[in-house]
């Protein structure tokens, strides 16, 4: 008896689909996604552009829909087709399951966009229920077909988790890193890669659970936003969700824990980070969790300036990364740490390692991960018209739906004071500024950095005047050391001065001026 076996794809089909699964895993900030929707979309695609951005038009929106519209007509007839088929090829359901996975995200991506224009609904019962309910629904619709066992295996809350993680971080990175150069492009992509590596495949089915034994470096000169990535990625880690009570197990929104370490001292530094026994020091009156306490697993702890930490605090934050266990201070009691560490600095780590500031083995821990977040001066040289996106940018987070009316008086006095070579040596943060002066006083002067005088020819010049005051004097020669030798900590030994008060008479010198 001769039965007739139906494929799940025709040749085209196939042809077709083959190209549409790649855009399931593919990051979204590669400029190869905006490739593949152009070899999929052939003469149905619009737009110009090479990658996605923040402020691009919306033809992004036009490509989407018509990949979600060509996408469903072929999962739907190969899923008829796989109910009637007798026999089914691996290679053909993975390309099916792949498609459908991402027509199962665009179903569920307003609902997931709600949970984070409004937080609280991810506590609203009825909601989560209903949402989730409706996804179940459509999974098991196209995956949970009779005597069929789909190649990956994934369960449908695992799934809804990914989904989350996902528009957490696209919203994270697509709203925040914003810029159509090519530093910030590629600056995205890496946040991406980051948080599902370059195989999303692989992160999917297992990597997920191990993210926190990669440790985060963000590198970069000071304002360009390390801040902004490390919360990005700290924001978007994966959460598992609970079918029962239809509920992620944690708030994402609870999961991010900041440390300046610029900004204290090494005891306080300690405190804060491992936390204290009552009675360790003046001041402490009760037991305290420290951040790494706190933490949750699937959360992270961001230490900003790392290059500030003394030597005897990066030996025990090496046994943390090395062991994953901390103790308090004035206790000897082993606690443990699950979550993921990310740090940041503007300063040259290899460069420190030579001068004995900065551990080797610490830094070899730290640097799995390397994210660097380009100048200004960098971005603008590779795409000038970025000056006016930003400047609207941060116009529309300070006046809303007034911002065009303000933007070319602040984009004139711009041009008119700065020049269109100014350096921006204060890259975002001073661009910020510098928007905010003009807004409040018509204009922006910006101050002439203290490292473009030579500190000691700047501090004879005063002393032989007789202008400065002994308070001003120290700072001056504090900086001059600082200059002359290379780092703080030199400085330090040479001056007698804690290395932490050479740093803040550096600071001070530098507002002096």
């Amino acid at each position: 008896m001769y039965i007739f076996c139906m494929a799940i794809f025709t040749p085209s089909q196939r042809k077709k689909a083959t190209v549409l699964a790649q855009i399931t895993y593919a990051n979204p900030f590669d400029p190869a996604r905006i490739r593949i929707e152009r070899q999929a979309l052939g003469k149905l695609f619009k737009g110009n552009h090479a990658i996605w951005s923040y402020l691009t038009d919306s033809n992004d929106l036009h490509n989407i829909d018509a990949l979600n519209e060509m996408m469903t007509q072929v999962v739907n007839d190969a899923r008829s087709n796989i109910l009637e088929s007798k026999t089914r090829n691996d290679d053909d359901l993975r390309l099916y399951e792949d498609m459908v996975f991402y027509l199962l995200y665009e179903d569920t991506r307003d609902g997931l966009e709600q949970m984070l224009a409004k937080p609280q609904t991810l506590n609203d019962a009825s909601f989560m229920q209903r949402h989730y309910a409706r996804f179940k629904k459509q999974f098991d619709h196209y995956l949970s077909l009779p005597d069929i066992t789909m190649p990956s295996g994934h369960l449908s809350p695992h799934v809804y988790a990914v989904f989350f993680q996902i528009r957490r971080a696209f919203e994270n990175i697509f709203n925040c890193l914003v810029g159509q150069s090519q530093p910030m492009a590629k600056l995205r992509q890496s946040v991406w890669q980051s948080l599902f590596t370059h195989d999303e495949r692989l992160y999917v089915r297992g990597l997920y659970a191990r993210m926190a034994d990669f440790t985060t470096l963000i590198t970069g000169p000071s304002g360009t936003g390390k801040e902004l990535v490390a919360r990005a990625i700290g924001q978007s880690r994966y959460i598992p969700f609970d079918p029962r009570h239809n509920q992620f197990t944690e708030h994402y929104s609870e999961s991010f824990f900041s440390l300046n370490l610029s900004a204290m001292s090494p005891t306080l530094i300690e405190s804060e980070l491992f936390g204290h026994k009552r009675g360790t020091f003046t001041g402490a009156t009760s037991d305290r969790k420290g951040w790494l306490e706190v933490c949750p697993a699937l959360g992270a702890v961001f230490l900003d300036e790392i290059g500030e930490l003394d030597l005897t605090i990066q030996v025990k934050l090496l046994r943390v990364l090395q062991s994953r266990t901390f103790q308090r201070l004035g206790e000897s009691k082993d606690r443990h740490f699950a979550g993921k560490i990310i740090a940041a600095t503007n300063r040259d780590l290899p460069l420190e390692m030579q001068s004995k500031t900065f551990r080797e083995d610490l830094y070899y821990r730290l640097c799995s991960d390397i994210i660097t977040t380009p100048s200004l001066a960098e971005q603008l040289s590779d795409e000038p018209q970025d000056l006016t996106r930003l400047v609207t940018f941060i116009l529309k987070r300070l006046l809303g739906d007034d911002a065009l009316d303000a933007l070319p008086k602040v984009l004139a006095c711009i041009h008119e004071q700065l020049g269109d070579e100014y350096p921006w040596p204060g890259n975002i943060r001073e661009l910020q500024q510098c928007v905010s002066n003009i807004l409040i006083r018509g204009c922006y002067q910006p101050r002439t950095c203290v490292q473009d005088v030579d500190p000691r020819e700047a501090l004879k010049t005063l002393t032989e005047q007789g202008t400065l005051s002994a308070d001003a004097l120290l700072n001056r020669y504090c900086h001059w050391m600082y200059e002359k030798l290379g780092n703080y900590e030199a400085a330090a030994a040479q001056l007698g001065l804690d290395r932490r008060t050479v740093k803040k008479r550096v600071d001070e010198a530098a507002l002096e001026h």
